[in-house]
């Protein structure tokens, strides 16, 4: 299920534009030369995937936890129930009782120190406003994160969020180039669609975790334990 990764990453750029947008206009890009300024949004891209690697290696560690708890490819049907209950429930409920709220002096700290290195010229300040972009709040963040932690796995748990933000890239690069390019109407109705794409992934993960047969949407239960316990399955061939 990693491809549904790319998908909410591009299904979601939009969503970015609007939410990681000003940070983007903002960097402090040489535009006088385009080879350079092209190096340098790829350092910036560089810094977001490799905290969203980070994130998504600890979400799919707390996964696999879960998985070697016995809930084994239910995993993915959990994981998809959240994903589609977060999408729908209105906001208003998530607001009410502050889930966030015991984060905010982190996110006082990373907003403090992208100010500081968004007012310097380097490749180490570009790649660090990267970084630090990719641990600021987000809904669609959120979302890549549940389905990281439904592959129960900590490396495609990394590779799942690596890959959701390179499912941002072109959208986030044209943004840096261009600025805020895309007509705000455009860009509303674009939001709109987002929750849809949501709910189509959650209920991929649900049909995967279900192992109906299918091949690439739900294999068997019994080819979805021999992927994710690779050793587990040369033990049982070599008892046969």
């Amino acid at each position: 299920m990693l491809w549904t990764a790319i998908i909410l990453g591009l299904a979601g750029s939009f969503h970015c534009i609007g939410m990681c947008g000003p940070i983007a206009f903002m960097l402090p890009l040489d535009r006088s030369s385009k080879s350079k300024m092209i190096f340098q949004i790829a350092v910036y891209h560089i810094g977001r995937l490799l905290s969203y690697s980070i994130i998504g290696f600890l979400f799919g560690f707390v996964g696999k936890g879960l998985y070697l708890a016995g809930f084994q490819q239910r995993l993915a049907i959990l994981m998809g129930i959240i994903m589609i209950l977060v999408t729908v429930i209105p906001a208003s409920f998530f607001n009410k009782y502050s889930f966030s709220k015991p984060f905010y002096k982190i996110l006082s700290r990373v907003k403090q120190k992208l100010g500081i290195y968004l007012n310097k010229k380097s490749t180490k300040a570009l790649f660090s406003i990267g970084f630090l972009n990719g641990f600021l709040p987000c809904g669609l963040v959120y979302m890549a994160l549940i389905g990281s932690m439904a592959t129960g796995n900590v490396v495609q748990g990394a590779l799942y969020m690596t890959l959701f933000g390179v499912g941002t890239i072109p959208m986030m690069s044209l943004s840096v180039v261009l600025g805020n390019f895309v007509n705000t109407s455009i860009r509303q109705k674009i939001q709109k669609a987002i929750p849809v794409f949501v709910i189509i992934i959650g209920l991929l993960f649900i049909l995967r975790g279900l192992g109906l047969g299918i091949p690439y949407i739900s294999p068997s239960d019994a080819k979805l334990q021999i992927s994710n316990n690779p050793a587990e399955c040369i033990t049982i061939d070599k008892n046969e």
